[in-house]
């Protein structure tokens, strides 16, 4: 079989990385086609993944006009790579994927989370055969909507997939009981932030400087805007594929962005999540929230206070670690489910039916009375 997989931003190449590896090993082939977007093709060298780019992506603010001026230039590069590759399924999401398919008459299965870019969804969902997502969504996606126990972090978080790296401390220069805190500040440019403001230049070195009185503190500044020459905080610096290894080691995350919260979250980290201005209500969290894994808070003050009372308290981790277990380990590996829907080129009925039992009919379910 051919595949045909878009990774269109990191959480995307984290997101197939297993299951390409799987698909190659059954002697399949799969083409990855990326675009150069921060540190995604970087990803994509280190583990040893087959991609093509076919366009580029800044991290400055997004907009729909840009969006469409942008994506206009790249469906040439799109319609060539996918009609030399030929594939037999196609997976990914937005109007890239939908595109490919619709160019090359291909089934196309599109892996969904459930943030509100109802744009891409609006776009690509009447061109796909299947759409997965998490059970936690609350949008109903037709007929070919299907859903999993789990979130789309568990294809590489999962505790059958995930192995930590024993050396990222080293690796940190931290000891190895140094508490340390990671910081992530969202870029903001994706098309679903359009209009969105995380921590303030303020709030952030107000955050660094409180947290680094308990904790020695990394920040990852996903729009490069931030200086930290004079601020009491290190850049996080190891190579981008290392990043879940050092959450997992790390006392604590707090950031203004969906993916890196929910993935230290699963990893058993105390995850905390400053919404700012973004007032929707995500299904993920509210569920890791549920778990004891993860919180979100409205205001810097309650943001800062309770990262300090978490950094105090010497059972956090242990405490987060038994959440993580009673949780995590009864979710869906993902991986396993994408290889299974790839070999059966997205047809749901053509599953084992140990995979079939993963999964549930959105639709069906929604309209049931």
């Amino acid at each position: 079989m051919r595949i045909l997989v878009f990774a269109n931003t990191p959480a995307h190449v984290h997101l197939y990385r297993h299951t390409v590896d799987r698909l190659e090993a059954a002697g399949h082939d799969v083409l990855v086609l990326t675009r150069e977007y921060a540190c995604t093709t970087d990803l994509l060298e280190f583990f040893g993944m087959p991609y093509r780019i076919y366009g580029t992506h800044g991290t400055e603010s997004y907009s729909k006009l840009r969006f469409a001026r942008e994506i206009g230039g790249q469906f040439a590069t799109i319609a060539r790579e996918a009609r030399r590759f030929d594939p037999d399924v196609i997976f990914g999401r937005g109007p890239y994927a939908a595109y490919a398919g619709t160019l090359t008459r291909t089934p196309v299965v599109l892996v969904l989370d459930d943030e509100p870019g109802d744009f891409n969804h609006t776009v690509s969902r009447p061109f796909a055969d299947t759409i997965l997502s998490p059970a936690v969504t609350r949008r109903d996606l037709g007929d070919d909507h299907y859903t999993f126990d789990g979130f789309k972090e568990c294809a590489y978080l999962h505790p059958d997939v995930f192995e930590r790296d024993e050396n990222v401390r080293e690796f940190l220069g931290v000891d190895p009981d140094e508490p340390y805190v990671i910081v992530r500040f969202n870029a903001l440019d994706a098309l679903h932030d359009a209009g969105l403001e995380g921590f303030s230049p303020h709030q952030r070195r107000d955050l660094i400087q409180r947290l680094s009185d308990h904790a020695t503190v990394f920040v990852s500044d996903e729009g490069g805007e931030i200086e930290l020459r004079d601020l009491p905080a290190r850049p996080y610096s190891l190579h981008p594929a290392l990043i879940h290894d050092a959450m997992a080691e790390a006392s604590l995350l707090v950031a203004d962005t969906g993916t890196m919260a929910t993935e230290a979250a699963l990893l058993g980290t105390p995850a905390f999540r400053y919404r700012g201005t973004d007032d929707h209500e995500y299904g993920e969290f509210q569920a890791l929230e549920r778990a004891g894994l993860a919180e979100q808070f409205d205001e810097y003050a309650a943001i800062r206070e309770r990262a300090l009372e978490i950094l105090a308290d010497d059972g956090a981790a242990a405490r987060w670690q038994r959440r993580r277990q009673a949780y995590v380990t009864d979710l869906v590996n993902l991986t396993e489910l994408l290889v299974d829907v790839a070999e059966s080129r997205g047809v749901i009925d053509q599953l084992s039916s140990s995979t079939r039992q993963a999964l549930q009919h959105e639709h069906h379910k929604q309209t049931q009375p």
